[in-house]
């Protein structure tokens, strides 16, 4: 399982950071539910919106904000 860390940034959106603090991607709450936004980041630093090494789990979709939960299934 991946260790990632959930921060909130408001109600309705959180920070999805992976073990070393990268920025992978956000959890926005849409219609009930938490859907994950992949996000990378090009060489210059620029953000790539559905990017980076969580790109095949972009959209995934939770019910709870459970960093636990959510790791097995990003990880």
């Amino acid at each position: 399982m991946t260790t990632l860390t959930l921060e909130p940034i408001s109600s309705r959106i959180c920070r999805v950071l992976d073990a070393q603090g990268r920025h992978v991607g956000q959890l926005k709450h849409i219609g009930g539910l938490w859907k994950f936004k992949a996000i990378g980041y090009d060489e210059s630093g620029a953000c790539i919106p559905g990017g980076g090494p969580l790109t095949d789990r972009h959209n995934a979709v939770f019910e709870h904000l459970d960093p636990q939960e959510i790791g097995r299934a990003l990880g």
